[in-house]
C-alpha cells in the first residue's frame, strides 16, 4: 500500500521551453549539486560582491564559481550587476524566484543539523 502522507508530484512540467518528467526533476536541475544551494544560501541576506561570495564558498574553484553563477543567472535565480568603475565591481543578488527557494534550502540545512553531530559533542561525549 502506497504511503499517502504526501501527494504525488505533477508530471509533464515545462520550464524555459524544456519538458521535465516531473517537478522534482525541474527543481533538482535548478538547485541541484554542491555549489548552487550554497551560493543561494549565502545570498539570502542580500547582495554580495563576487569576491566576497566566492570566499564564502569554501574551496570552490574559479571555474566552478563562474559556471555555477552563470547557470543560476541563466535560470533566473540570481541577478548579476556590473558597476562601471575601475576595477570592475560585480555583485550578485537573489531574484524573486531565487528568494522563493530559500525556505527549501533552509529546510535542507535544518535536516542536515538534525542528522549530523557537532564537533563539540564528538570531542566531549
Amino acid at each position: 500500500m502506497e504511503n499517502e502522507r504526501y501527494k504525488n508530484l505533477r508530471t509533464g512540467i515545462i520550464f524555459s521551453g524544456r519538458r521535465y518528467f516531473c517537478a522534482l526533476e525541474l527543481a533538482l536541475e535548478l538547485i541541484g549539486g554542491k555549489w548552487k544551494p550554497m551560493m543561494l544560501y549565502h545570498l539570502k541576506n542580500g547582495p554580495l560582491r563576487s569576491s566576497d561570495l566566492q570566499k564564502r564558498l569554501n574551496n570552490v574553484s574559479n571555474k566552478m564559481f563562474t559556471q555555477t553563477a552563470r547557470e543560476l543567472e541563466h535560470d533566473g535565480l540570481i541577478k548579476r550587476t556590473v558597476f562601471p568603475v575601475a576595477p570592475p565591481k560585480v555583485e550578485y543578488s537573489l531574484t524573486p524566484m531565487g528568494e522563493s527557494v530559500i525556505p527549501v534550502i533552509m529546510q535542507m540545512g535544518y535536516w542536515g543539523e538534525s542528522i549530523g553531530e557537532y564537533e563539540e559533542e564528538i570531542q566531549n561525549p
